[in-house]
């Protein structure tokens, strides 16, 4: 906590210049002033919508007792004390580090809040609703700051929440799933992975969709608008920080520890490693805290946007029409979240008993194999959902025919959260020829073939991925939206990509629980190693008189590696379909914005300055893309001085002679020097975004729509490159190591250097710009109202502030790469002491 300290005074100053800037102009309405419709003056089937979504809640409760169920049922698998110890282990220094990132995250909040107080209590003013029918309630200004502050941190709190669920799930199964390795049988090592996964993704949707539905159905409709847009900036918050600070936590530890299998040729996950204990905290926070809480987010954004659009876009020949259709709309796309909610449930039903009636006794499976059919089944099953529930609820919306063309457009995303994944693995699977051609590169060529081989199968897949899969489906999308879809809203062909985004989560408990299931496959292999089971006295006797089983420790080895190559794979293809809802998501989002800019489109001069034509505009895209390149580079800057630091001490203090594990102080110091480096590096970022948005919403309001969208679009591309050229190199790895069984070759030290060079690739910063992308739009929402207030009497002043903010953004900048950079060995020797003089909470001891 001492970077927080060194910077509370100068941050107070700029939060309050931020403050008084914003409150200098009058504002009119905005998005976050809208007011939903009631939902129980329109029936279906003489059920009202209010009425159909309060049974909603039921399922929401549902998946909750379905995810809390297998996590009972896990908690009560057997598992080897030696095992549990170590599980236990890394728990207590996973809540360490979670522990610590609340606060941080609180100290985020504070400047996100003064920006919401700022624009709602000051900027925004007083609604006027008293023309409205009904005459709608009206609140205080003081009510409707706390209320939208409130539910800013429910939405912290709800990545948080899941986030800290997903750890201690995942921490049961790793060593259940150590354990059932022992008895040389494939299926149990599938299983337990796989069941974890699927409590996570049931629980995250089911909070997620219960919390929405809770705003939706009980907050009065004249405060439900900007309590959404808080809740998601919150959780949008939340998942940005987790996502970004574990991402740099565990490609620390990750390549800290890897590298030791060169320097010291030791072999995976050796006990005598003090970075082994870090990685497997980072394979949680980084690979399972990070998806967790970024899947929460993604699913809350997406639904904010398309909620948003609804009530700004939607068009009829009466306000009575118009409220009859918006009612309609939400009420379908909540029910289609519910149900599938249901379908995702039902096909790991299926998919459970396809696979144990073929590989329940099987010595030998291919585990990749299930796993896909799983997310093609809940494709299918979700589909077909899709569109009798869109039948039973809107079959009479519009033409008669709308139906089936919106639940096609849903279907588009839908068969991309199936597509996606099915493609991404021609890139990183260990049966991939990309992957086999980066070992076959390895072999003569060494660590430099292998690297830019991996980067030519990256390349390849943004775009087969980017280009034609989600580009493609969007097209088709957009030839359903042109169908009819007009007499229903304005730009009806963004509704439409609002919806594809809709889709790819259709399936998100199944998304998700694929995603898990690699952490656990991770963390499963380290616990069999850490555990030192193999050494125990008569442990052969103990399993047997205990557990059943015979074991055989070459075979259990085999299962876990090979099914840690598995959850490699599965981690890969859930992060290209994150990245695309973000960025499909983020399209509806920016083009609510547009909306109140361009007065509902009828402005025809604002209109036209959404063109390269318009010099801002065209400046405006470069420069969003520019900060795409710069964000890539201050994570990993932030990953390359702490791994370097951590390399350093870990080279130092690992014993080899007559110790068994490394001490616990040792590992505990790798674990500050992550913490420490994970928590400067997303300090920089968050600080960098937040006024770098600010400044584009000052300087222009077109040149700031260019912004978002050159964000979204590089974002997009470099993200899919990334994330897939590192699962290429990971995978490469795992080949040597399982397939080819040559550990400790010359082949095995270039393809470790691959994957060292991919862990911030894949697991830092392509999958963060996902959460960044989606903040800085959210953000945007708020700053449409500075948009407004940039008339010509006031340009001098906005231009003015806008350089104050890009100063502020700028210095952040340099701070990224400056303060970060690798330092002369005696100022790296002073910063070690300082390390080890930082207050850091313990790690719990044996």
């Amino acid at each position: 906590m001492d970077l927080l300290k060194q910077w509370r005074r100068p941050l107070c100053v700029v939060a309050a210049i931020v403050a008084v800037s914003l409150g200098a102009s009058p504002a009119s309405a905005s998005e976050a002033e809208l007011i939903l419709p009631d939902l129980r003056a329109v029936t279906f089937h003489g059920i009202s919508g209010y009425h159909i979504l309060l049974w909603g809640l039921l399922i929401c409760i549902a998946g909750l007792v379905f995810g809390l169920v297998i996590y009972r049922h896990l908690k009560r698998l057997p598992v080897h004390s030696s095992m549990l110890e170590v599980s236990e282990l890394i728990y207590a220094t996973c809540k360490t580090y979670l522990r610590t990132q609340g606060k941080f995250i609180l100290l985020l909040w504070a400047f996100i809040a003064v920006i919401m107080v700022a624009y709602f209590g000051f900027l925004q003013g007083a609604p006027a609703h008293n023309d409205l029918p009904n005459a709608p309630i009206q609140y205080s200004t003081p009510v409707r700051v706390a209320v939208i502050l409130f539910f800013s941190l429910v939405g912290i709190a709800g990545s948080y929440s899941v986030a800290a669920f997903g750890i201690r799930i995942n921490t049961f199964a790793n060593s259940r799933t150590a354990l059932a390795s022992l008895a040389g049988r494939a299926f149990p090592c599938y299983s337990i992975p796989l069941m974890a996964g699927m409590s996570i993704g049931m629980v995250l949707i089911s909070i997620e969709l219960l919390l929405m539905l809770m705003i939706l159905l009980f907050v009065p409709a004249t405060l439900a608008g900007p309590c959404f847009i808080g809740f998601a900036i919150g959780e949008s918050l939340g998942a940005a920080a987790l996502r970004v600070a574990g991402g740099i936590f565990t490609k620390i530890a990750d390549i800290g520890s890897d590298l030791m299998k060169i320097v010291f040729n030791v072999k995976e996950d050796d006990a005598r490693n003090p970075g082994v204990i870090a990685d497997c905290t980072g394979d949680n926070a980084g690979d399972s805290v990070g998806p967790t809480a970024d899947g929460f987010e993604t699913y809350g954004v997406t639904g904010v946007a398309l909620i948003t659009f609804i009530l700004l876009a939607v068009t009829g020949k009466t306000p009575a029409d118009v409220a009859t259709i918006q009612v309609k709309l939400l009420v379908w796309i909540f029910a289609m979240r519910l149900v599938m909610v249901v379908t995702s449930g039902v096909a790991y039903w299926v998919n459970e008993r396809i696979a144990v009636a073929k590989y329940s006794h099987a010595r030998d499976m291919n585990f990749e194999r299930p796993l896909t059919t799983l997310v093609w089944l809940a494709s299918l099953i979700s589909i077909i959902a899709t569109f009798i529930t869109s039948y039973v609820l809107i079959a009479e919306i519009g033409d008669g025919t709308l139906w089936w063309k919106l639940a096609s457009i849903i279907s588009c995303g839908t068969l991309a959260g199936a597509i996606i994944p099915e493609v991404t693995t021609f890139f990183t699977s260990t049966h991939s020829r990309h992957v086999k051609e980066v070992v076959t590169a390895s072999r003569e060529g060494g660590a430099s073939l292998n690297v830019l081989s991996g980067l030519t199968a990256g390349n390849f897949s943004a775009f087969w991925i980017g280009s034609i899969v989600i580009v493609g489906l969007m097209s088709v999308a957009y030839g359903f939206s042109t169908l009819g879809l007009a007499q229903l809203m304005k730009a009806e062909a963004i509704f439409a990509f609002g919806l594809v985004a809709f889709g790819f989560l259709g399936m998100g408990p199944v998304t998700i629980a694929v995603d898990s299931y690699g952490p656990v496959t991770d963390n499963a292999q380290s616990v069999y190693e850490l555990s030192l089971i193999e050494s125990i006295p008569n442990v052969g006797q103990e399993l047997k008189r205990d557990f059943n089983i015979d074991v055989d420790f070459v075979r259990a080895k085999y299962l876990l590696e090979e099914n840690d190559g598995a959850g490699n794979t599965f981690k890969a293809t859930a992060k290209p379909v994150l990245i695309g809802t973000a960025v499909v998501g983020a399209t509806t989002l920016i083009f609510s914005i547009i909306m109140v800019l361009t007065r509902g489109l009828e402005d025809k001069v604002a209109l036209s300055r959404l063109s390269i034509m318009h010099a801002p505009f065209f400046l405006g895209l470069l420069f969003g893309g520019g900060v795409i390149y710069w964000f890539t580079g201050a994570s990993t800057q932030a990953v390359i001085t702490g791994a370097y630091r951590a390399v350093a001490y870990i080279k130092r203090h690992m014993v080899l002679d007559g110790a068994k594990r490394a001490s616990t102080e040792d590992s505990q110091k790798v674990v500050e020097i992550c913490t420490k480096y994970a928590q400067a590096g997303m300090f920089n970022i968050f600080l960098t975004v937040f006024f770098i948005t600010l400044a584009a919403a000052f300087v222009e309001p077109f040149f700031f729509i260019a912004y978002l969208i050159g964000l979204a679009i590089f974002g997009l591309f470099q993200a899919i490159f990334m994330a897939n050229a590192g699962g290429s190199w990971d995978n490469a790895k795992k080949i040597v190591e399982v397939e080819l069984r040559e550990k400790g070759t010359e082949l095995h030290a270039a393809t470790v250097v691959g994957d060292t060079v991919g862990d911030p690739f894949k697991d830092t910063s392509s999958v963060a710009l996902n959460p960044i992308i989606k903040f800085a739009t959210l953000f945007g929402l708020l700053a449409v109202e500075l948009a407004h207030a940039m008339t010509p009497e006031h340009r001098g002043l906005t231009i003015v502030l806008a350089a104050c903010f890009l100063a502020a953004g700028l210095f952040f900048v340099y701070r990224s790469f400056y303060s970060m950079r690798i330092q002369s060995m005696g100022e790296d020797e002073a910063s070690e002491h300082k390390v080890s003089r930082q207050t850091v909470e313990p790690v719990a001891t044996r």
